[in-house]
């Protein structure tokens, strides 16, 4: 195992409140590594020590063993959570114009396919889309050929459709070998994209590992949905369900015994939905919250 990042006890302290609270883990080369957790976790200080950008308070980075310093920002690739484009230029402009920022840079016709511009090239910034202005923003990350980039919430904001183009083009990265360290509160992107996954809240680590380790770790079971209006309050409460909505939701260890116990009881199973236990769900056993309650 090739270790390209370690963080070792790392502490960020704003007067009164502990933004990292003494985190540590590391970051294999190659991999997609996941810093999960709602707004406010610490995701993005941690980023932004990894990359240099602010000082922690304690602890410290190593990349390959050395610390950071300040010829990090030649060799990393950083996509910001909010970012501002110059006005008046065209995508390929802001290429050209980011390329001479550097030493030593990625072929631009490279890039261009890499990060898929070719069909707005000409275009002013201001006209881009939302999906087309990530994309952009990938391509600047990527510019000077990094073997570590940083994306920092990159699919914010995006429609689904949108959000899976760019998931595709994070994969085509990652098949060149590249270390990538996404931060990002949507469990189904972590689920899709990474390797290994930290999981914080309030600053802390909670969990770590790799999603289907984690999964399998919390869970032995799976959900079964059923309409509210075909099931008896009787049998609900005979076998303590929870009603979600208009949804009975049941946890079940054994699908076939659970199926059987409802059509015994006459119970139609219009509607049936049976759903293995995601990140969502384990975020709010671990938690107490979901994700979703504290954007």
């Amino acid at each position: 195992m090739s270790i390209a990042i370690c963080v070792e006890n790392l502490v960020k302290q704003y007067k009164d409140v502990t933004a990292v609270d003494n985190i540590s883990f590391s970051v294999e080369k190659g991999h997609c590594f996941g810093l999960l957790g709602p707004n406010g976790a610490g995701k993005t200080t941690t980023i932004e020590i990894m990359e240099g950008i602010i000082a922690a308070s304690a602890g410290q980075v190593l990349y390959q063993g050395k610390e950071v310093d300040a010829s990090i920002s030649q060799q990393i690739g950083i996509q910001f959570q909010h970012t501002a484009l110059q006005d008046f230029l065209t995508v390929k402009e802001t290429l050209n114009l980011f390329s001479s920022f550097y030493q030593q840079t990625l072929e631009q016709e490279s890039l261009i396919e890499l990060c898929d511009l070719g069909d707005f090239l000409d275009r002013d910034n201001r006209l881009l889309s939302g999906g087309q202005r990530q994309r952009l923003l990938l391509a600047l990350a990527l510019i000077n050929d990094p073997e570590i980039i940083f994306l920092d919430e990159p699919t914010t904001g995006l429609d689904p459709h949108a959000r899976r183009n760019f998931w595709q083009l994070i994969k085509n990265i990652k098949a060149r070998n590249k270390t990538i360290v996404l931060t990002t509160h949507y469990m189904d992107e972590a689920e899709q994209l990474c390797d290994d996954i930290v999981i914080m809240d309030q600053g802390r680590i909670i969990e770590s590992g790799t999603p289907h380790q984690l999964l399998t770790k919390h869970f032995h079971e799976v959900f079964i949905y059923l309409p509210q209006s075909q099931v008896p309050i009787e049998l609900v409460e005979e076998q303590a369900w929870k009603t979600q909505g208009e949804r009975i939701e049941i946890t079940s260890v054994n699908v076939e015994q659970t199926l059987a116990l409802l059509m015994k009881n006459n119970v139609s199973l219009d509607g049936l939905h049976v759903k293995s236990a995601n990140l969502d769900d384990l975020f709010l056993h671990l938690t107490g919250h979901s994700l979703r309650e504290v954007q």
